[in-house]
């Protein structure tokens, strides 16, 4: 049996990828780094006149009408963009909280022990009495630690795999372009076995990843969304790591955008549903 895409998904994550190109292009990912917390009120509007927020909302509600496997695909690139921001609080919101579907309201959720964007949201939801502002690896990433933890949503984890999966994604093209271009004894270094392996891991990460996110995606099952989450965080972490690798430690520096994605994908990862949470999830639905 074969699996793909519908043409109007095909459509739909291309248009997200487009909208994001011309609203969040590299100038203002560097424009947000210097200036760390600040949420881009414009562009969250963009967002929600697009329907991000209210892909999964009832057209009779006024949202989009779509589903899960549709909110992984504008998630997925969201994750490529590394579009800053509550993007999967405010998406869950929506329909909820007034102004979360339409992008007038920014909302911020407690996931586990932290809450991210706390002091740029309008509205919180869960118990953050008591919250502590952390020192974020990530730059675009504020975060909070809370004492009263909230558990798991497991469509924030499959969302969060799906951003994880972009990260994976991107990676994977920024590692392919150095090592075309990239020269060094007067031949690209993708000519090199060693650099070429790094790709071809990262190439397999990334797939093996997206086919468990996708399917994951269909089925809503929790033992699917874990294993998804497992892949995705390895394939964003490790493929970070591995691009860097290719770029000869250029990767560190703040010219090249590889270093963010790395700090992204270790922030989501520690997000709830991460890897101790989700290989006990896994090993639960494996014994049934």
């Amino acid at each position: 049996m074969r699996f793909g895409l519908t043409d109007d998904q095909k459509a739909l994550r291309t248009g997200v990828r487009r909208l994001l190109e011309r609203r969040f292009p590299r100038e203002a990912l560097r424009a947000a780094v210097d200036a760390p917390g600040r949420l881009d009120r414009e562009l969250w509007r963009a967002l929600g006149e697009a329907g991000f927020f209210a892909l999964r909302l009832p057209e009779a509600e006024g949202g989009v009408g779509l589903g899960r496997p549709e909110a992984v695909l504008a998630f997925e690139e969201a994750g490529r963009a590394l579009l800053p921001g509550p993007l999967v609080a405010t998406h869950l919101a929506a329909g909820a909280v007034p102004g979360a579907a339409g992008g007038e309201v920014a909302v911020a959720a407690v996931d586990g022990e932290l809450v991210e964007w706390l002091e740029a949201a309008d509205v919180v939801r869960g118990d953050v009495r008591g919250a502590v502002p952390l020192r974020s690896v990530d730059p675009l990433t504020p975060l909070h630690r809370v004492p009263h933890p909230a558990a798991a949503d497991p469509l924030a984890v499959l969302l969060t795999a799906a951003e994880q999966l972009g990260s994976a994604v991107r990676l994977r093209e920024l590692a392919v372009q150095h090592a075309r271009t990239r020269q060094q004894f007067g031949r690209p270094i993708g000519a090199f076995q060693a650099v070429q392996h790094l790709c071809a891991d990262l190439l397999v990460r990334a797939e093996t990843a997206r086919a468990a996110v996708y399917a994951a995606a269909v089925t809503g099952d929790p033992g699917d969304i874990a294993a998804a989450r497992l892949l995705a965080d390895e394939a964003a972490v490790r493929g970070a790591r591995d691009c860097l690798q290719v770029h000869g430690g250029m990767g560190f520096t703040w010219e090249a955008d590889v270093h963010l994605h790395l700090k992204r994908a270790w922030v989501r990862a520690g997000r709830s549903g991460g890897v101790t949470e989700s290989e006990e999830l896994l090993a639960a639905a494996l014994v049934r």
